[in-house]
Order: structure tokens, then sequence, then C-alpha cells
């Protein structure tokens, strides 16, 4: 496939991003390019609205898999692109249009090129949230295909075209998001005895989340526990009956996790026992971290520095991001890696604007890596 094609495939999904679950014209477009390819050399299944795509080896012992997400985020877009997000309100930036046009490149690259061992394409929604990964899992399609190591990548701002990064071990922190719901006793902002005011008990409970990481975690261990958004109220006037906290939690380890929400959960009921109110909380969505199988991933570094002069390999730190690759990564052997893509602006920013020319790169590495792996 040319550049320039693999150029517009990128563009035209740039412009359908869609929600979580919701991405029937991504899944539409994806079918349509894989019904232009030889049919006798693909065996399609769809899940929801992902899709898994199988090409058979020519002498299969194993299937190696490459999955990719596919959905967008709910962000009004602000690029100096021509072909901007068509669905207002939406917009792919968190490069997963970058993600879809790779694994359609690596696809078909493998139909021309058909190695020994059986190639498995996973196209997964809802990566952005409720979370597709674990019922995708789950599902009688990915278990009549289940593959026997897994690979993925994500693309990195920070880095220039030409750099992969990656580390054996933990990648991406666990999360989950955080919602506290507060119910008080509205009434007049003049007599504030006679009510029990939640806008209060709000910010006394943001202050106090702030102590969790600092005084009830290792400090040798590491957690993030914010809070983005807080509502209550309705005027200036008016004692606030009610108030409600957004936030997201993110460790390194589950032992970690598991104590900030045993923490949370103590100081909420502090909070209704000092505010005279009554509240609940609800932990929303939560991926587990990414841990990259060490020798597999040892191996494919050490493969880098030798097969691709022409990429910088950076031994990376791990980051507080989340990603529920992660999920597959529990049960099955493989690993996330960075790409560079060198845009001033980070992921989830209405201004990020990737390389294209990354996507050759990522083509490149990972079809000889996978044909390395493949052959026999």
């Amino acid at each position: 496939m040319t550049s320039a094609a693999l150029v517009q495939i990128r563009r035209d999904l740039h412009q359908i991003p869609e929600p979580g679950f919701q991405e029937v014209k991504t899944q539409q477009y994806l079918l349509a390019y894989l019904a232009g390819l030889p049919q006798e050399r693909l065996e399609i299944k769809t899940w929801r609205t992902g899709i898994l795509v199988r090409i058979p080896g020519t002498d299969p012992q194993r299937t190696i898999a490459w999955r990719t997400d596919m959905d967008g985020l709910p962000i009004t877009e602000e690029t100096s692109y021509p072909f901007r997000s068509l669905h207002e309100g939406y917009m792919h930036a968190c490069g997963h249009d970058v993600h879809m046009t790779i694994a359609l490149g690596l696809l078909t690259h493998f139909v021309e090129n058909p190695v020994a061992d059986n190639l498995l394409f996973v196209f997964q929604p809802a990566e952005e949230g409720p979370g597709g990964a674990l019922p995708m899992m789950n599902s009688e399609e990915f278990a009549a295909w289940r593959p026997d190591c897994i690979f993925a990548l994500h693309i990195a701002p920070e880095y220039p075209v030409g750099h992969i990064a990656t580390k054996p071990g933990i990648l991406f922190a666990n999360t989950s998001e955080l919602f506290v719901d507060l119910v008080g006793k509205g009434g007049h902002a003049a007599f504030p005895h006679l009510a029990s005011d939640m806008v209060v008990a709000g910010s006394h409970l943001v202050t106090q989340l702030q102590s969790i990481v600092s005084r009830n975690i290792d400090p040798l261990d590491s957690a993030v526990v914010t809070v983005g958004r807080i509502e209550g109220g309705t005027k200036q006037n008016i004692i606030a009956e009610r108030a409600r906290l957004e936030g997201t939690i993110r460790t390194f380890s589950m032992e970690s996790m598991a104590r900030v929400k045993t923490r949370i959960e103590e100081l909420v009921k502090g909070i209704e026992a000092g505010f005279a109110c009554t509240a609940s909380i609800d932990y929303g969505c939560g991926y587990c971290q990414v841990y990259n199988e060490e020798s597999l991933t040892e191996d494919f570094m050490a493969w880098v520095r030798e097969a691709c002069p022409d990429v910088t390999l950076i031994h990376c730190k791990e980051a507080m991001t989340g990603e529920d690759f992660g999920y597959f990564l529990s049960e099955i052997p493989g690993f996330l890696f960075w790409l560079g893509v060198d845009t001033p602006y980070g992921l989830h920013h209405s201004k990020i604007e990737p390389s294209e020319d990354a996507i050759g790169v990522a083509i490149d590495v990972v079809s000889r890596y996978f044909t390395k792996l493949a052959t026999r």
C-alpha cells in the first residue's frame, strides 16, 4: 500500500470519530476496506462494533495478534486540518485514527506476504470508555481465535518521528474513575444554620482526598488521586443541597489501588458524619495495568537495535496513563510500545496533530518483527 493511500485512510477515519460501542461508521469503513482485499486470504468476524480479522498461516503452529483501538473522544476539534471531524463535539484526539491506519497497513502487507503462523488483527471498540477490551476478550468470537501472544502501540506526541519507546514490566498504570455524590439540605444563604451545605462538604472532601497519596501510600510506590470536576449549587444565594465530584485514581500496583479506594470510603464516611449528609461512591470504569512481558519485550528491543538502524529505541519510564490493552496482557503474553509522532500538543488535546510520517515507520518495524516471529 502506498504512503498516499495510508494517509488518505487516516484522514477518512479522522473525520468520523465516534464514542465507545457506537463506532458504526468506523466499523462500516473498515469492513468496506477489508472487502476490497483477496477474500480467500481472510477470515472476518464482527463483535458489537469491533472486528476480528484472521490471516491463516501457511504452516501455523500459533496465532500472533495485533490490537488497535477504534473510538474517539468527546472533544471539539481545534486543529488546522482541512479534514476536521465531521461529528460535532467528537475528535480523534488520542491517535486511534493513526492506530487503525497502521493496523490496516499491516494487515494488507500480510495478506500479500503470508507467513507461517496465523495472524489475528483485533479492532477493539470503546478503549476510552466504558472499556471494550475485557468484554471482547470474554466473547465467543475472540475465544474461537484466541492468540498465543498479542502486541499494540500508542502514539507518543513527545517523541520525534522515527523514535519508539518501551520497557519490560509495567508501562501504564492501573486506573479507576471516581464519582462521589453528596446530598444534604438546601436553604437560603442567609440561614446557613438551617441547612447542610454540600459545596462546603465537597470542598472539604477534595482537600482530604489530596492527603491519601502523601499520607497513606508508601512513598516508594506511586499513586495519583485527581478531582477534575466539581458541580454543586444553582445560585449564589442558595445553599447547595447536592454536590458531585468527578475524578480519577491511578496506581502502579493493585494493592495501592485497593488501599486508595478503602481510604476514599473512610473519608467519605467522615464527610457524612461531619456535614450531616449522605454520600454515594461510583468507581465507574477501571483498567488494569499494562504489563509488558519481560522476555518478549527485551527480545523486541534487542531486535530493533540490531535490525532497525533508522529507528531510535528509547528505554522509557512507566507512565500514569491508562489503557485497557492491559486486560489482554493480563492473560496473553505481549507488549505495547510508544510511537513518536512529533506534535507539541499532548494526548486528548483539541489541537493535537500527529505526524503522518510515523505511520510508515510503524508498519515497517512491526511487519518486519512479525515476519521474524512467524517465520520458520
